[in-house]
C-alpha cells in the first residue's frame, strides 16, 4: 500500500528534523512550512508547552505512527494513539509529551503564514485538536513531509505548495462533502455569502446579515464562524481585499475608484488596510499583475494575461 510505503520511508529517516529556512522577503507567502521530521521518543525530556514557544505564531500537525503520546489541550487530556493527528497552534494553552518508557513514534509538519493559521484555527473549531484522517489523507501529508526532508530544493513557491497541499488534504477530509460542518452550509448561509460578494461596494453590518439569515446576531455569528472559519466582519474584509487585488491587477481604475468599489469612502484608509493585508501599497501591488481569488477550497493566485 502506497501510504504505508511512504510512512515506512519516513520511519527509515528517523530520527530526522528538516528546518526550512527561507530568506526574508517583502512579499511573504501565506502558507509556509517551517520544519518537519520523524522520530520516536519515550522520555520525559520530550515535553512542549504551547505558551512557552516564543511569540511568532505557527502551527503543528503531528501524526502518531505507533505507540502513544499525550496532549492536554485547554484543560482536557487526550491520548494520541496510532492513526491520530494532533492539530495545534502556537501560542496556545496546550502541552504535549511522551511518557517515560512508552515509545511514541510520530512525524510532524509545522507551518506559518496568515492562511495556514486561519485554516488550522477553523479545523480546531470544527474537529478539535485530535482528528483521525483517512489513510489517503495521511498519505498526502506524509508524502509532503518526505519531499521536504529528501529534497535540497527550498524555493519559496515549491515548499509553500507542499505545505498547502498537505493542509488542503486535511481540510477536504475534515470539512469536505459530508464533513461535520456541511450541515451548517445551508441555504440561509449561502444567501448571506452571495449577498456579501455581490455588495462589497456597500456598507454592511453583522446585524443586517443576521437578519438576512433569519437568525439572532449572536447565533448567526457563531454559526458563520463555525462554517467559514472566521467571524463575519473578517470575512467581509477578506472578500473586499480579494476584490481590490483583482481590480488593481486587471482593471485600469484609479486607486480611489478601486477603494469605492470595495466599500471604502476614504482612499487613504483603503491604502492603509491594503498594505496591512498584503505588505505592499495598492500602487506597488498593481505592478505585480497578481490577484487573489476566493473559493471554499482555499486561496489561489492568478496572473494577468
Amino acid at each position: 500500500m502506497e501510504g504505508k510505503y511512504v510512512l515506512d520511508r519516513l520511519a527509515g529517516h528517523s530520527p530526522v528534523m528538516k528546518t526550512v529556512s527561507l530568506p526574508r522577503r517583502r512579499h511573504r507567502l501565506h502558507v509556509m512550512p517551517t520544519s518537519t521530521g520523524c522520530e520516536t521518543r519515550a522520555d520525559a525530556g520530550y515535553f512542549w508547552n504551547g505558551l512557552k514557544r516564543g511569540r511568532m505564531p505557527f502551527t503543528v500537525l503531528q501524526y502518531t505512527m505507533s505507540g502513544v503520546g499525550f496532549l492536554n489541550y485547554e484543560h482536557r487530556e487526550y491520548r494520541l494513539e496510532p492513526g491520530s493527528l494532533m492539530i495545534v497552534t502556537i501560542p496556545n494553552n496546550h502541552r504535549y509529551w511522551a511518557a517515560p518508557g512508552r515509545p511514541w513514534q510520530f512525524f510532524w509538519l509545522s507551518m506559518t503564514g496568515q492562511e495556514a493559521l486561519r485554516l488550522h484555527r477553523m479545523l480546531l473549531r470544527v474537529v478539535g485538536p485530535v482528528f483521525r484522517p483517512s489513510p489517503q489523507t495521511i498519505e498526502i501529508v506524509a508524502r509532503c513531509s518526505l519531499d521536504l526532508i529528501e529534497s535540497a530544493h527550498e524555493a519559496s513557491g515549491s515548499v509553500s505548495t507542499l505545505a498547502y497541499r498537505a493542509l488542503m488534504a486535511i481540510y477536504d477530509d475534515a470539512l469536505g462533502t459530508g464533513g461535520p460542518d456541511r450541515a451548517g452550509l445551508d441555504e440561509k448561509l449561502q444567501r448571506v455569502l452571495d449577498y456579501v460578494r455581490a455588495h462589497l461596494d456597500c456598507p454592511m453590518s453583522v446585524t443586517a446579515l443576521a437578519a438576512l439569515a433569519e437568525m439572532s446576531r449572536s447565533h448567526f455569528t457563531r454559526h458563520f464562524t463555525a462554517c467559514e472559519g472566521q467571524p463575519p466582519a473578517e470575512f467581509i474584509m477578506q472578500e473586499r481585499m480579494r476584490k481590490a487585488s483583482r481590480l488593481l491587477a486587471t482593471e485600469a481604475l484609479s486607486v480611489g475608484e478601486v477603494a469605492r468599489q470595495c466599500g471604502f469612502a476614504d482612499p487613504n484608509y483603503f491604502s492603509k488596510v491594503f498594505r496591512r493585508n498584503f505588505d505592499i501599497s495598492p500602487t506597488e501591488f498593481r505592478t505585480t499583475g497578481m490577484y487573489v481569488s476566493s473559493s471554499r477550497q482555499g486561496v489561489s493566485t492568478h496572473t494577468r494575461d
